[in-house]
């Protein structure tokens, strides 16, 4: 039997993000086969499939946590992880344990090689592919009732797309991938809408016209049951959104489930969280008329019990560094959220921004909105990652819009330097670490470490 240590190297040798790429890809009748040749797990689990640019995994999360306190065995499938991969396999809130990520990813491989040397696969799947697989096999096996599954990229090509969900979420759609999903906002909207199943639930919100037009469409063109997730928007007029508090690091207000009246407390914090929160609490309404066992208390228990580190995650000053916000924002709408959220959170108080990102981004649109508003600005690049951009040119793009920054080769040595610029500034500076899920996942570790060394 591989062991643990040995199968995570062999799926990175694999290529980490050979999914956002067609190199290697399987196209689904591959990852059928594959699946087939495990006895078709991924039609032993319910499913429910959530998609979008953004929202799309505090969405899944959120879901699966409202499932869990319903009382129903919860798979929750999401990419990528912060720390450790096993985060991305999860069963009742808790990763794959090792030994079973060890096992599971035996059976898949071994499946696969079968598969190749019998000549009916024509190479061996990808990284995300023999996850994704992994995923199917783990929750069958482990007769989860249902199984919240986020896309990996797009929807109609990606491999969790061989499921058959009875229930489709979209979050909301922007630019992104564009080199894969289209270069407008109608083209990557139609790669979303490819989750979506004739006479099954879709649960939308209503977003950008052309993403409007093209979900609404292919809805119609299926005779899928199309649900607006509107109706658990918390108002949002003059006055009217008095009720809403964003204080506390929760976000919370009234609101009527199931024709009770509840309060929502989510640790997600942000305004544009209310859509996400929108959109899993509506799924979880149409579930029980599914017959799943959710009431409007256990919605109100999953919604506070959600955890889903690195969005807007906080982390409390020490003698060694000062308070720390968190964020995977990687995109432009990601930044104007993050932005936003900063500013109803913590108006009024300097910050250092801690920024690394992937080439293959929009970095100089996430630039021009996060970095003007701060007074310093760190940059370092992502270790190990080939698409991570480089700190020369995140210089250069910071010179050119005149913003104060310094540079650091490692992401260890941009925390150090991070918080000696926020040290500088005062006891009520804010170190905000943004750009990447990646940078995320490394900046944790080494803030931790600081922590206890001091």
């Amino acid at each position: 039997m591989t062991t643990y240590v040995a199968a995570v190297e062999r799926l990175y040798a694999l290529g980490h993000e050979l999914h956002h790429g067609p190199s290697r890809k399987f196209d689904l009748a591959h990852m059928r086969l594959l699946c087939g040749e495990l006895g078709d797990p991924q039609l032993k689990t319910p499913a429910v499939l959530v998609a979008g640019t953004n929202g799309k995994g505090s969405t899944a999360a959120t879901l699966a946590s409202i499932l869990k306190a319903s009382g129903h065995r919860t798979g929750l499938y999401t990419s990528p992880h912060l720390l450790r991969i096993n985060e991305r396999i999860q069963l009742d809130g808790r990763p794959i344990p090792d030994e079973a990520f060890a096992a599971t990813y035996d059976r898949v491989t071994t499946a696969a090689q079968e598969l190749v040397e019998g000549g009916v696969l024509p190479h061996l799947p990808s990284f995300f592919e023999t996850l994704t697989a992994m995923a199917f096999d783990y929750f069958a096996r482990e007769q989860a009732e249902i199984a919240v599954l986020e896309v990996g990229m797009g929807g109609r090509l990606d491999a969790t797309n061989i499921v058959e969900p009875i229930v489709s979420i979209i979050t909301d759609i922007d630019l992104d991938h564009q080199n894969y999903l289209g270069d407008t906002i109608a083209a990557i909207a139609g790669e979303k809408a490819g989750i979506l199943r004739a006479a099954r639930l879709a649960i939308t919100l209503p977003q950008h016209p052309e993403a409007n037009q093209v979900l609404g469409e292919r809805m119609m063109e299926l005779g899928a049951h199309a649900v607006s997730a509107t109706r658990n928007l918390p108002p949002l007029v003059p006055g009217a959104d008095a009720a809403i508090s964003f204080a506390a690091g929760a976000t919370r207000y009234p609101l009527q489930v199931l024709g009770q009246m509840v309060e929502i407390a989510s640790p997600l914090v942000g305004r544009h969280q209310l859509r996400n929160l929108a959109l899993a609490i509506t799924a979880a309404e149409e579930l029980a008329g599914l017959g799943y066992r959710i009431t409007a208390m256990s919605i109100a228990q999953g919604v506070r019990q959600t955890a889903w580190p690195g969005r807007f995650q906080r982390l409390a000053a020490t003698s060694s560094r000062p308070e720390v916000v968190l964020d995977v924002a990687h995109n432009p709408a990601g930044a104007w959220a993050l932005r936003a959220a900063l500013s109803e959170q913590y108006e009024g108080r300097p910050m250092v921004l801690l920024f690394a990102a992937m080439a293959d981004k929009a970095v100089a649109q996430m630039a021009q909105i996060l970095w003007p508003a701060m007074q310093r600005v760190v940059l370092t690049r992502v270790s190990g990652n080939p698409r991570a951009a480089q700190v020369a040119e995140l210089a250069a793009l910071a010179a050119e819009l005149g913003v104060p920054h310094s540079e650091a080769a490692t992401v260890p040595e941009a925390v150090s330097l991070a918080c000696q610029q926020a040290h500088e500034l005062g006891a009520e500076a804010l170190l905000v670490v943004a750009g990447s899920i990646y940078l995320a996942g490394e900046a944790l570790p080494t803030l931790a470490e600081a922590d206890a060394k001091s």
